[in-house]
């Protein structure tokens, strides 16, 4: 026999209504409830009916995640923990890629305006804050990353001027003092790059050390083959360099690779620190020192605050600049 929801609330010992906030992720649950409540929908196996839900409220059970590159690692891992944690709420993901490109993030975004999806998580690149926030008063949206909407949408995303500073700090407190920034990306309005560079030259300055423009260098992506490109040059340009803040952990990984080509041990010649926490960084040779963003932490923010968007759009709370944790994981590319 199907479950019922009222089979549930009363396993749980809960109204109908809080077992339906569960399901739906609507409204306020106290997380000792909420997990009682899961435990009950487990264990009874109720699956909603989604079909009667959407005609009943008029929503499709479709969210939309935009994201710049689905090839990067980053957000690739983002991608499947949005993906599974929405299966938890019914929705069903529809994911797009921008490559940062306005005309692109202005299309998707000009496409929720005939709601095929009932909200969109997105995290652009190009469009200023302007334009964001005039599609955020159509659509209920949530953006990721540095890209502010002008206060007028919710937006998650980590300190990125702190995160760089003690990521910075770490290498100032090893003793290395010729510290290259590779990641500067001023063709791109996102801010991101502009934020790390602000953290690291931050620590440098507090630490007396006099931020250096031949070593910052500037990449036109995040990946492994720009890390590897912008560490050759440094070291055939003759810089003297005795260790690397990347801007990603994919810069970084390029960085790695080219020390080792050359001969350089890591980290007795070169110490070296990433940016993501992206799972290839574990496995690296030397395992590398990251800054690890709380995905996990972005998930769940981000789709709470566009479940209250869906669900509650007349009572929602105003809309939330939500900073979530980071830590710097030390591996064996910085201490040995």
């Amino acid at each position: 026999m199907t479950s019922r929801l009222k089979d549930v609330a009363a396993l749980a010992g809960v109204s109908i209504r809080t077992v339906s906030n569960v399901v739906s992720g609507s409204g306020a649950v106290a997380e000792h409830t909420r997990v009682k409540v899961q435990a009950a929908l487990d264990e009874l196996g109720y699956r909603p009916n989604v079909a009667a839900r959407t005609l009943r409220a008029g929503r499709t059970g479709l969210i939309g995640l935009t994201i710049p590159e689905l090839h990067s690692p980053y957000f690739g891992e983002l991608a499947g923990l949005i993906v599974q944690a929405a299966q938890q709420r019914s929705w069903t993901v529809v994911i797009d890629q921008t490559f940062g490109d306005a005309d692109a993030e202005r299309r998707l975004l000009e496409g929720t305006g005939g709601r095929l999806v009932d909200g969109l998580i997105i995290s652009p690149w190009a469009l200023g804050p302007e334009e964001l926030a005039a599609h955020a008063q159509r659509v209920p949206l949530v953006f990721l990353g540095e890209r502010s909407p002008g206060g007028l949408a919710d937006r998650v995303a980590v300190d990125n001027v702190l995160a760089a500073d003690e990521a910075t700090t770490h290498l100032i407190g090893l003793g290395r003092r010729r510290i290259a920034a590779l990641g500067l990306q001023p063709h791109l309005h996102n801010g991101t790059a502009r934020q790390r560079h602000e953290g690291y030259t931050t620590a440098l300055r507090r630490a007396g050390l006099a931020p250096d423009p031949a070593l910052e260098r500037t990449v036109r992506t995040l990946h492994r083959a720009d890390g590897y490109a912008a560490m050759s040059a440094l070291l055939e340009e003759g810089v003297e360099v005795d260790a690397v803040f990347a801007f990603s952990d994919e810069l970084a990984l390029g960085a790695l690779h080219c020390a080792h080509q050359r001969g350089l041990r890591v980290p007795g010649d070169l110490a070296v620190v990433g940016f993501d926490g992206i799972e290839d960084a574990r496995w690296a040779h030397p395992a590398l020192t990251t800054v690890v963003p709380d995905k996990r932490q972005i998930t769940e923010r981000a789709l709470q605050c566009l479940a209250d968007r869906i669900y509650s759009p007349a009572t929602a709370v105003p809309p939330q600049d939500v900073v979530v944790p980071h830590q710097l994981e030390i591996r064996a590319s910085t201490v040995g």
